[in-house]
């Protein structure tokens, strides 16, 4: 039976909004991305089947389908196809999904998923215009008025009792963990060097480790006037890319790579559109009764940090302990390039698990609209890599 194994997994470091990244085209950005993935994987590029790239602000830089620019950027064979697609916050984190599921299937025996979202450049809505995308049916139904994630956010913290000084609380443990595991090396071995006017760009520049709960304390709440969100405990505009090779086993060693871990599971569920945000969890449910594996046997759990609030709504649900769930911090301190982040999360967990012989870890995030996909690796030749 064929399965679906990674057998790299590459990331650009998180610029924050008009930083160092917003000089780069995202086309080159995630051409700088595929560059690296082949470099560090031995890969012909010639052999790839079709690169599938998350992208949600399909517009301006970002149109045309960014997939095949990108893979033309790189210098990659013209024969090498590439498709964007849009699960909005979880498109590359779909892009895997959907890769896997052509490797399993036979259409491909190699294949990239990944994604990138250059916020700086494309802002955050720029694919609408002046038009929306609610029609009179959808206004019927729910309202003429699209969701507020932020109000959605807001919807949370007070439907799972978090308060202010808790979702605060979270966001300064983000920042520590981040920048413990930024300075103790935990993301070099996944990086991407980029090359800017300034330099090469090589970390993550979100992370705020001086941040103290008195100074997130003076932030604005700008959803509600009594409200629970800030920037502060929110994730950050970000620009990134991230890209994962993906094959079969077989193939793997016949071609000599070395699988870091296979898609076990992966699974994709709907939420209430409105409050939109806690989708992580009736995907976590659906995974854990799809792949036959409990929460006790998963060692390391990645929920997107959108807003701290659907971390802590997620935990409070599932009672994961708190050195296992997101240990390396999240979008709050390294930043939410939206199409980019599903592939950035992954690339991240993996890496964490082969680093520390983690046997299984998953990966969920919430998704504009009302849904969330959720992803279970498991480690390949688990007990024999040691702790690292």
């Amino acid at each position: 039976m064929r399965d679906a194994v990674v057998v790299a997994a590459v990331r650009s470091p998180v610029g924050k909004r008009n930083g160092s990244l917003s000089t780069v085209h995202p086309a080159d950005l995630s051409a700088h991305v595929l560059q690296e993935l082949a470099r560090r994987s031995d890969l012909d590029p010639s052999v790839v089947d079709d690169v599938v790239w998350g992208c949600v602000s399909q517009a301006g830089e970002q149109t045309f389908d960014i997939a095949r620019t990108a893979v033309l950027s790189a210098g990659w064979p013209e024969s090498v196809p590439g498709t964007t697609i849009d699960r909005q916050c979880g498109s590359s984190q779909q892009a895997i999904h959907f890769a896997a599921a052509g490797i399993v299937s036979g259409q491909y025996d190699v294949a990239v998923a990944g994604g990138v979202e250059s916020m700086s450049r494309v802002p955050m809505g720029s694919a609408a215009g002046t038009q929306s995308p609610l029609g009179e049916l959808y206004a019927k139904r729910y309202s003429p008025e699209f969701p507020s994630q932020g109000l959605g956010a807001e919807t949370i913290a007070r439907r799972w009792s978090l308060s202010r000084t808790q979702l605060d609380d979270y966001a300064l443990q983000s920042h520590a963990r981040a920048d413990n595991a930024s300075r103790g090396g935990a993301f070099s071995g996944q990086m991407v060097p980029i090359e800017t006017a300034a330099g090469a760009f090589v970390v993550d520049e979100g992370i705020r480790p001086g941040s103290t709960l008195d100074i997130l304390g003076t932030l604005k709440t700008p959803f509600l006037p009594d409200g629970r969100i800030s920037a502060g405990n929110s994730s950050q505009i970000s620009d990134g890319s991230a890209a994962l090779l993906l094959t079969t086993s077989e193939y793997a060693a016949s071609h000599g790579w070395k699988p870091l871990v296979r898609v076990h599971t992966a699974v994709v569920a709907g939420s209430e559109p409105n409050v939109m945000l806690t989708g992580p969890i009736p995907a976590t449910e659906k995974l854990l009764a799809k792949s036959g594996i409990s929460l006790s046997d998963i060692g390391a759990f990645e929920v997107n940090e959108a807003f701290a609030s659907v971390v802590l709504a997620w935990q409070s649900e599932f009672k994961v302990a708190d050195e296992l769930l997101n240990p390396l911090g999240g979008a709050i301190a390294l930043g939410h390039p939206l199409g980019g982040s599903g592939a950035r999360i992954a690339t991240t967990l993996i890496s964490h698990m082969v680093d520390n012989d983690i046997r299984y870890g998953m990966q969920t995030m919430c998704e504009g609209g009302g849904q969330a996909n959720a992803t279970l690796f498991e480690l390949v030749g688990a007990g024999t890599r040691g702790r690292g």
